[in-house]
This record gives structure tokens, C-alpha cells and sequence, in this order.
């Protein structure tokens, strides 16, 4: 494949960031939009661009694995909201890549919390599957994925680090996802037993993110080591997509150390309200933030504002807003995953260029 082909690009779900990556990867001077796979029966048969509001596109919604592989893309993009390991495994075995942005960076919280049924790990599963293809599976987003890139390169310039961290600080109540919310726990009384277990299943990928990171730094972890501080919402707090009762969870802080010698020296933490009322509450400065203890010292916000003259008034443009600073780390490093080695890969096995954007000349 030359530099100027398009990559043929099939893409799974049509949630949140399904719904935004349709357009982003029609405008794309890499990528060729070829097919688009739906689980809900009353999109299969329509237009995408139909489906996500916008003019048609001439890709009609298919609902079939079979159906993927008959289309012969040169990679899937999968942006459902957790993996499809059924449907990863036969994809790859029929010699298509994969880029998802669902939950997956080493495999490592996939084999710790999401057995296999077959006994195997995961992460076996689908490596043997890449294997049996000579196809590549890759997984990102903005955090985990850009974020922890983002922390990497900040220590360039740092002699002897003692400690790295990343934090996101987000309101999360622009991120129209039920099913996430309900699994992580969102509206259960704060005193409910089973939050923090539902907590560290479904954030676990963020221990992946503290190993890939370590992989990077060349640093042997003893473990990563899980925390957390809940905030309980003060009053009944209706977001008209999600409803939260008084006295549930509304907003958390949660930490994921990687420990050396009982030192956390490499750590990922997650800073997110779904409402400001929360006892207790915190400064949520809406950004990514890298803070690095070494010679010099490093912090570095990473902020994003909308593109000049964007409508904000709507609540659904707000929330596209951060669907694409999660879906983009994805379309824009596929042209270097279709040229990586076979196998499971991280951001740490892929070259630079797969973290640039592309300008619109």
C-alpha cells in the first residue's frame, strides 16, 4: 500500500463516538469509509450518514460478521462501548486489523477481570487470532491512550524521575453513555457495597495504562495499586439523560500507582464529577494533566476549546467535542497500525507519526 492510498475502513456501533467518527472519518484524507456494522436491527439496511444525522454517504448499515469480512476492508474500527471479543477473533483471523476504542490497551485488566469462556486469557485469544491472520490489533482513545503518550514525552527532558503522573479532570455528565455509567456505579447509594468493586472492573484498563507507561520508562512494577474517594451527590440531581437520587454516587477520585519497592512512581488518576454536588467535591479543571517529579520538575495542562465559532449552546455539540479527542488518537494512527507487525500492539510499538493529526489543505 503507497502513502497516498486510502485505507479501506469498516467501522463497528453508532453510539456516542460511532455516531461522531462517521463524518470524522469521511473527511479524513487517509481513510475510505467502506462499511458500517450495527447491533440494533432498526439501523441495518439504513445509510450511515442517515443514521447519524447527517447527509447520506452511500454505506448502508450490515449486521453480520460475515458481512465484514465479504467487504475485504484493510481495518475495523470499533467504537462500541465494551469489546466484542467474538467478533474481534473472527475479524482477524480473516486478515483484518483492528483499532478499537473500547477498553483494551495490554490486555492486561481484560484477563483479570474478563475470563474468557474458554479458560484462556484474553489477551491469548486474541494474540493467537492475530497470529492466525498476520493481522494487528490495537487499542486507544484519549485516556487511556493520547494521555498517557502526553506523559511519556513530557519526561524528554527530565534527568532522574522520581514520579510521573497523569491525571484527567473532567465533568463526565457530557458523555451520554447509560450503559457505562450504570456498570461503573453512577446513581447507586454511596454506601452500596458493590461499588467500588463495579468501579475497579470497569476503570481497571487504567492499570494498563500505568504498564504501558512503566514499558516505556523501562520500569519493572512490583503491582498497581487501586484507590478511591467517593463523592455523594447532595441533592437529587436530574441531567435528563440520567438520573441521580441524593446521597448516591455522583463524582470520584480514583488512583492506579504503579509501585516499586512500595514507591508510586508511575500512576494514572481520574478525577470525574457527573454533577458539582457532591460531598465532598473537587476542582475539576476540565483538562489533562501530566506532572512530573525529576530534574527540572514538569506540569502541563492539556486543554481543549472547541474549533472557532462552534455552536456550545447545544449539549450534544459539547459532548462531541470530547468524542472526538477520543475517537482521533484511533483514525489517525490506523495508517500505522495497518503497517505494524502482527499481534497485539501499544502506542509504545508504534512511531510518532501515529500521534499526528493531519492538516486540511
Amino acid at each position: 500500500m503507497s502513502a497516498s492510498d486510502k485505507i479501506r475502513v469498516f467501522q463497528v456501533a453508532t453510539g456516542n463516538l460511532g455516531t461522531e467518527m462517521i463524518g470524522r472519518i469521511r473527511n479524513h484524507p487517509d481513510l475510505e469509509l467502506v462499511g458500517l456494522h450495527c447491533y440494533s436491527p432498526d439501523k441495518i439496511g439504513r445509510d450511515a450518514g442517515e443514521i447519524v444525522g447527517i447527509e447520506p454517504v452511500g454505506v448502508t448499515a450490515t449486521g453480520t460478521v460475515e458481512e465484514i469480512i465479504a467487504a475485504r476492508p484493510d481495518v475495523l474500527t470499533f467504537h462500541g462501548v465494551f469489546p466484542d471479543e467474538d467478533l474481534y477473533v473472527r475479524v482477524l483471523e480473516a486478515g483484518i486489523d483492528i483499532v478499537t476504542t473500547a477498553d483494551w490497551i495490554t490486555g492486561y485488566h481484560r484477563d483479570a477481570n474478563h475470563p474468557h469462556p474458554s479458560g484462556r486469557k484474553v489477551s491469548e485469544v486474541i494474540q493467537a487470532a492475530c497470529e492466525r491472520g498476520g493481522s494487528t490489533f490495537y487499542g486507544t482513545g484519549m485516556n487511556p491512550g493520547l494521555c498517557q503518550i502526553l506523559g511519556i514525552v513530557h519526561t524528554a527532558d527530565v534527568a532522574d524521575i522520581e514520579n510521573i503522573t497523569v491525571t484527567e479532570s473532567v465533568d463526565v455528565s457530557c458523555h451520554h453513555s447509560v450503559d457505562t455509567w450504570k456498570a461503573v456505579g453512577y446513581g447507586r447509594p454511596i454506601d452500596d457495597p458493590s461499588i467500588p468493586d463495579s468501579l475497579y472492573k470497569y476503570t481497571a484498563v487504567f492499570a494498563d495504562s500505568v504498564y504501558l507507561m512503566a514499558d516505556a520508562f523501562g520500569l519493572e512494577l512490583d503491582e498497581v495499586k487501586f484507590s478511591y474517594e467517593l463523592g455523594a451527590c447532595t441533592k437529587d440531581v436530574d441531567l435528563g439523560w440520567y438520573f441521580m437520587p441524593k446521597g448516591s454516587l455522583g463524582a470520584n477520585y480514583l488512583k492506579y500507582q504503579g509501585m516499586v519497592d512500595g514507591v508510586p512512581r508511575v500512576e494514572t488518576h481520574l478525577e470525574w464529577q457527573m454533577t458539582p454536588h457532591t460531598d465532598p467535591a473537587w476542582d475539576i479543571q476540565s483538562c489533562y494533566i501530566t506532572q512530573v517529579t525529576g530534574d527540572p520538575n514538569i506540569y502541563s495542562k492539556h486543554m481543549i476549546f472547541p474549533r472557532k465559532g462552534f455552536d456550545l449552546s447545544k449539549p450534544e455539540n459539547f459532548a462531541s467535542i470530547g468524542m472526538t479527542v477520543t475517537g482521533l488518537p484511533a483514525l489517525n494512527s490506523i495508517r500505522s497500525v495497518v503497517a505494524a507487525r502482527p499481534g497485539i500492539i501499544t502506542s509504545a510499538d508504534l512511531p510518532l507519526r501515529s500521534f499526528a493529526g493531519r492538516f486540511a489543505l
